[in-house]
């Protein structure tokens, strides 16, 4: 019994460090679905250490981001607009693996919250 327990235990610490150690950095393709709206981007991400840095792909721009990542979670945000009117939308997720992030989207000023999902670009080459 003890011997199942002591794995269960390494097992579960080797999988919380897994999570920690997933990178951010590369090209993610992120699925939002914001008020009934559904949209699709892609973000180059370069994280070092707690800073996350980069730029999403929305419509024909680049737009910078800037975010941090604490163990498991993860927020970043950017500024645009809309019409002429300015917006910050704030993402923050969790590591659902190293493979996929799962979270929820804010647009300031209107306080309207979406869902996204986030998942590493499929290299076209492949």
């Amino acid at each position: 019994m003890k011997t199942k327990l002591v794995c269960t235990g390494i097992l579960f610490a080797y999988s919380a460090l897994a999570a920690q150690a997933a990178t951010l950095t590369g090209q993610w393709t992120i699925h939002s679905s914001i008020a009934g709206n559904e949209s699709d981007m892609t973000c180059n991400f370069t994280q070092a250490d707690a800073k996350l840095t980069g730029s999403c792909k929305s419509s024909d721009k680049d737009i910078p981001i800037t975010g941090s990542v604490d163990g498991s979670k993860v927020t970043w945000k950017y500024d645009t607009d809309h019409d002429g009117t300015p917006l910050t939308l704030t993402y923050t997720a969790t590591f659902v693996d190293s493979e996929k992030l799962s979270g929820s989207v804010d647009v300031a000023p209107y306080g309207i919250t979406g869902d996204f999902t986030a998942t590493p670009a499929k290299d076209p080459s492949k």
